[in-house]
């Protein structure tokens, strides 16, 4: 009977009889991998609630405060749970850093002087890091303020090239910044372990350098995190992986006592630091959405494998593949034509809990230089641990599917895209 109603459920919103087929066929060969992401998750909430425990989490830590924020005990102990997570001196996790890229250009600003270089040795740097560098010029680049840029990219297969690395570590090499998700590439999301191998090389030939790890969208996809192998900073925004979907705003830096505190000097202000930053309303919201953040994360996991698995079937180039092991939540899909990224992007709009109704299409978003078409239905805007979709409109035309917070819409949502695509006569099932 239950099968039955769900049936008409799916029916209700819009799926069709053969997509809801396929999609159960699929579903079918995914039992053993969703079991191992169940586990991960499993392990990981305890962490997380032995953190909360061990660093006296009350409910004095859920009031916020207002003005300049002396004293605010929940900030504190938040930032003091988030460096026991991640196994660091310290933490910066904060309502006034507005997003990922501002939490990557705080930790970069703060720990670079003029004269200094930075060393990326996986690639091009996600879009809106471009203008943070000056690859594109920009104001208040760190171009602008006599700081260097060097790259070295992956080889062909995806492996990190060792000899063109120690060829571009100088004297001036501050800081190496590691971007561990693949952004709109199609290059391999890193797993801690390779991070690891890859710091491990960087320090025997400099040992003072600092190695920054762009955490985005990694965050609890593993049991272990870039500053567990000797990343001095891991560094990534709340309204992702770590905010479980309830942070409204926010982003982290966890790392070493002198990364964090001139973080928190170029935050606010030389002088105040750490001590001021009132946490207003939005402590609850931070608390509760990194207890359910382990969670949250394993219902976008299986998201991202079921719809490699799906389009795999249906003939498209998907990247990680249907098979690959995962390091983080983003699936990559190529169409190779402009049309199919848009139809997925509206499928993955129709089945939002909020702007269902909205039809997204591209547009000239600040921080890249091509057009870009954005899925999101968010309660929390912009939130890409949400059920998402975008990507830029450029060849060869790869939309990036992510998120959800429950595996139920997960899985709705890559249906709703399927049926998309299907209804305007892109796929034969």
């Amino acid at each position: 009977m239950l099968e039955n109603q769900l049936k008409t459920q799916y029916s209700a919103l819009g799926i069709s009889a053969p997509v809801l087929r396929f999609g159960e066929s699929i579903l079918e060969t995914l039992t053993d991998r969703f079991a191992s992401i169940d586990r991960i998750a499993e392990y990981n909430q305890l962490k997380v609630l032995k953190a909360m425990q061990d660093c006296q989490v009350r409910e004095a830590c859920l009031t916020g405060t207002t003005g300049y924020g002396y004293n605010d005990i929940g900030r504190e102990t938040l930032e003091a749970v988030y460096a026991q997570i991640f196994h660091t001196q310290d933490a910066l996790v904060r309502p006034q850093i507005t997003c990922g890229t501002h939490a990557l250009a705080l930790a970069l600003m703060s720990n670079l002087r003029p004269g200094d270089e930075l060393l990326s040795p996986v690639g091009r740097p996600y879009d809106t890091l471009e203008e943070v560098i000056g690859i594109r010029p920009s104001k208040g680049s760190l171009a602008e303020y006599g700081i260097t840029y060097a790259q070295v990219d992956l080889l062909s297969d995806g492996s990190f090239d060792y000899d063109g690395i120690r060829n571009a570590i100088n004297q001036r090499t501050k800081l190496v910044t590691i971007q561990r998700s693949k952004g709109y590439a199609t290059r391999p999301t890193l797993s801690v372990e390779r991070i690891g191998e890859l710091i491990s090389f960087i320090k025997k030939i400099k040992p003072d350098v600092i190695c920054m790890v762009d955490n985005c969208y990694g965050e609890f996809v593993e049991t272990v995190e870039p500053t567990d192998v000797g990343a001095d900073m891991a560094v990534g925004s709340l309204i992702k992986n770590p905010g479980g979907g309830l942070a409204p705003i926010g982003g982290y830096i966890a790392g070493t006592k002198e990364c964090v505190k001139n973080a928190a000097y170029r935050l606010t202000s030389p002088g105040l630091g750490k001590e001021v930053g009132a946490s207003l309303g939005v402590l609850p919201n931070l608390y509760q959405g990194l207890f359910l953040a382990p969670t949250v994360t394993a219902s976008a996991l299986k998201g991202a494998i079921f719809a490699a698995n799906l389009y795999e079937r249906l003939g498209f180039s998907v990247f990680p593949d249907s098979s690959a092991s995962r390091h983080d939540i983003i699936q990559a899909v190529t169409f190779g034509r402009p049309e199919g990224v848009i139809a997925f992007c509206q499928g993955i709009q129709a089945a939002a809990p909020v702007d269902s109704f909205v039809t997204p299409e591209p547009w000239d978003m600040p921080g890249y230089d091509a057009p870009v078409i954005m899925a999101a239905g968010a309660f929390v805007s912009g939130s890409s641990i949400e059920l998402s979709a975008d990507g830029p409109v450029r060849p060869p035309y790869t939309v990036y599917f992510q998120g959800g917070l429950t595996w139920p819409h997960a899985k709705f949502g890559i249906l709703k895209s399927v049926q998309s695509l299907l209804d305007q006569g892109m796929i034969k099932i």
